[in-house]
């Protein structure tokens, strides 16, 4: 305590991000806690024992951030992928080679309802680009066994497999060219509902298990040694895997993942026993006082067993949009060579 002197940021051309984040390191507020992130994301993605885990949130594909998240994935940063349904089917609209357009939040609304384009603030997106999209879900999805109940990662699998084929690079095709699972508990609450609405009028019924699941998520919690996790936004992704350390043990009667170290337990309880995650990196909006997930600290994580006490984690309030560019660029800067993935498509 009052050793650290902050450090003014000095301007000079040509300087890396790498290095302009190491500038800020020195500093203070969100800047210093997005150096942070570039230094815990290294250490994460460089140890060894650690399986990364990618929560993706809200409606980011629209923004242009859909092709950061496959070259994380690409260079095997990323071993689970946790998404909204939007982000993994509204990245297919420019992967199909449409596009969405930038625009203003100040706009006569009615205009462009009646031009036919949908509003992400000061994006734009084609009404009749998104039914293309939501008409080639379906197309796949009534190619599928209608007999068959599919967890999510089954059903955007093998869309992943069926988008490469057509050369569609969107992230859940190149999730399944890298055998990275891709977990989608709320699915229907985005294109892919819409999607199953038009299956069911073509007459095809398709099933998609919410348990089977959850089940298949946590049985992964037996293939890992430690975790590391990252948060781009908060909601159903953070949540989903938060419950990952806390939750997969309750698969076994001796509430004990098998052949797995590292768990911990309350003083005299052994109801539960709880792997929390060693690493762990959020960007958000969302503010903690007002008690939801979004904004929940990483502190209050570890009153769960969600997070170590000894973990390295670090969380910076500041839009996705523009920490995700910087963080990946200084990444690309700092990390040379690829990483070797856990593939654990394989094992489910």
């Amino acid at each position: 305590m009052y050793q650290k002197k902050v450090k003014a940021i000095e301007v000079k051309p040509r300087k890396s991000i790498s290095n302009l984040l190491i500038d800020m390191s020195k500093t203070g507020f969100q800047g210093r806690s997005l150096a942070r992130v570039v230094e815990v994301l290294d250490k994460m993605i460089t140890d060894k024992k650690i399986t990364v885990m990618l929560g993706y949130a809200g409606s980011l594909s629209t923004t242009g951030q859909w092709r950061i998240i496959n070259w994380l994935i690409e260079r095997g940063y990323v071993d689970v992928l946790v998404s909204t349904g939007a982000n993994i089917s509204e990245d297919i609209v420019e992967a199909m080679g449409k596009a969405y357009y930038q625009g203003s939040h100040v706009v006569d609304n009615m205009k462009v309802f009646r031009d036919g384009y949908n509003r992400y603030y000061d994006v734009y997106g084609n009404e009749k680009d998104y039914m293309k999209m939501t008409t080639l879900i379906t197309d796949f999805m009534v190619t599928l066994d209608e007999n068959h109940k599919y967890s999510s990662r089954e059903f955007l699998m093998l869309l992943g497999k069926w988008l490469l084929k057509k050369k569609i690079p969107s992230i859940v095709a190149t999730a399944a060219k890298h055998n990275v699972p891709v977990f989608c508990p709320a699915i229907v609450d985005s294109p892919y509902g819409d999607a199953a609405l038009v299956a069911d009028a073509r007459g095809f019924k398709l099933m998609i298990d919410a348990v089977k699941d959850y089940v298949e998520f946590m049985s992964l919690a037996r293939h890992v040694n430690e975790t590391a996790v990252i948060y781009i936004g908060g909601g159903v992704p953070k949540d989903f895997l938060q419950l990952f350390a806390v939750t997969s043990d309750l698969l076994y009667l001796d509430r004990e993942i098998p052949g797995r170290k590292g768990g911990v337990q309350r003083p005299g309880d052994d109801d539960e026993t709880y792997y929390p995650h060693s690493y762990a990196v959020q960007i958000t909006s969302d503010s903690p006082q007002w008690g939801g997930l979004s904004g929940c600290t990483f502190e209050e994580a570890i009153t769960w067993g969600k997070e170590s006490q000894k973990g390295d984690f670090v969380q910076c309030y500041c839009d996705a949009t523009i920490a995700l560019p910087i963080v990946s660029h200084a990444l690309a800067e700092r990390i040379k060579g690829k990483r070797k993935g856990k593939q654990l498509n394989r094992v489910l």
